[in-house]
């Protein structure tokens, strides 16, 4: 839980900020950008833009619409010419990738008087700090092997048993189907999408296998029986997606789903604020931990980040030590959570009050767990287990047998590994 103490101590540092900045003449401000320019992604940056602005700061965000190499590469534009944003969105690998393409800020000191890492976890705490400087701050977390049912698809099934195992799981669609809805897994069809699939599937059938072929990329691993194993449950979930969804983004799908036309969705936190910002209800679908075969809770974390690029102007400076004290703050991430269907990063904020979800809740709860289970694991399909260039290898492999069902899981296992070692 969050404590009085924790808050005040920050409140009070970013007062003493604005407090030194004024004195010295300065007006925070803050260039930055990001990929979110619309629904709950676009609100909540908008949100934040404006507690900055509350704060004394001139707000500066240059929205780049579309997907995440989209904005990657105008931020490698700007850093080629010289003029890096204050800071940016990043995550996972890229971080440290990143870091050696141009100078970052060094926030320790900064995290260190917020106490942030004592409330990350480690795993995430890692990847924010290459060379052990904290380069980046993380802002919310996902999980990306959420499962979300339809409660009309579920009343068609005439089920109530919230799936546990991937047997369960399977059990659950075969039902739907007959039940009469049409295809029971609400699919996009983007390349993230289709990674999501599969990591959910490899992730619920063996989580050690999934460290050690997807974030370790072991050899044996990626060439073992678990590989396969995900692959044939994923064809499973490919045969219950609508084929005409290609290219598409989940979201085309919603009323569908709700309508229960279409019964289960796998996907981040972030189809939670997708469905309530597009006008749909809590009580029209079910948020659920994803299928785990091993009794242990089981979590795929991906994490929204800023980076902040290394700027002489003292007004950029400020904003940039504005907007990490910002970041930080408890308040912030929980207005943020509210916003996106994510959850804090800060592990003490309390989610037991109204403007949290039952599915926020149990997700903070699982990745307590996971954690503990040594069972929290960082997702391939948004870029937090491998750098862009491994991630695209891997991808390219799982889409296609995705598209194609001519491909057997044997096939595609060796494509993968294959896939790999060209990419290394």
């Amino acid at each position: 839980m969050t404590s009085i103490h924790r808050r005040t101590v920050l409140a009070g540092t970013a007062a003493l900020l604005g407090t030194a900045a004024r004195a010295q003449g300065v007006k925070p401000r803050l260039t930055a950008i990001s990929q979110w320019s619309a629904g709950s992604d676009g609100a909540a940056i908008t949100a934040l833009g404006k507690k900055f602005e509350e704060r004394g700061g001139v707000w500066q965000h240059s929205p780049v619409p579309g997907f995440t190499t989209d904005m990657m590469n105008k931020l490698r534009a700007q850093i080629m010419a010289g003029d890096p944003p204050a800071c940016s969105q990043l995550k996972g690998p890229e971080i440290a990738a990143w870091s050696k393409i141009a100078p970052t800020v060094d926030l320790s000191e900064t995290v260190a008087a917020a106490g942030y890492e004592k409330v990350v976890s480690p795993d995430l705490a890692r990847l924010h700090k290459p060379g052990g400087k904290w380069a980046a701050l993380p802002l919310q977390v996902y999980r990306t092997n959420a499962v979300y049912l339809s409660k009309r698809a579920m009343d068609k099934a005439k089920a109530d048993k919230i799936p546990v195992t991937w047997d369960d799981f399977n059990v659950l669609a075969e039902k739907m189907k007959a039940g009469g809805v049409a295809n029971p897994i609400a699919n996009g069809g983007t390349r993230p999408d289709d990674g999501q699939k599969f990591e959910a599937a490899l992730v619920g059938i063996s989580p050690a296998a999934y460290r050690a072929a997807i974030m370790n990329l072991d050899a044996k691993a990626l060439n073992g029986p678990e590989i396969k194993a995900a692959f044939a449950q994923t064809r499973k979930i490919a045969d219950w997606m609508d084929p005409n969804t290609a290219a598409q983004h989940f979201s085309t799908n919603l009323a569908r789903f709700i309508a229960g036309d279409m019964g289960i969705m796998i996907q981040g936190g972030w189809a939670q604020g997708v469905l309530l910002n597009a006008g749909f209800k809590l009580d029209d679908f079910i948020i659920a931990p994803g299928p785990t075969n091993n009794g242990k809770p089981v979590f795929l974390l991906n994490a929204d980040a800023f980076i902040f690029w290394q700027r002489k102007e003292p007004d950029l400076i400020a904003g940039q030590k504005l907007m990490a004290e910002l970041v930080m703050d408890p308040a912030i991430q929980t207005m943020y959570s509210q916003i996106t269907g994510s959850i804090p990063v800060r592990s003490d904020v309390d989610l037991s009050g109204p403007g949290w979800s039952d599915g926020q809740r149990e997700t903070a709860s699982t990745l307590k767990g996971a954690i503990a289970a040594n069972q929290a694991v960082l997702s391939l399909a948004h870029n937090m287990a491998q750098e862009n260039g491994m991630t695209a290898a891997m991808i390219d492999v799982i889409t296609e047998f995705v598209k194609n069902s001519k491909i057997t899981p044997e096939q595609a296992t060796t494509r993968l590994a294959e896939a790999v070692e060209g990419a290394r």
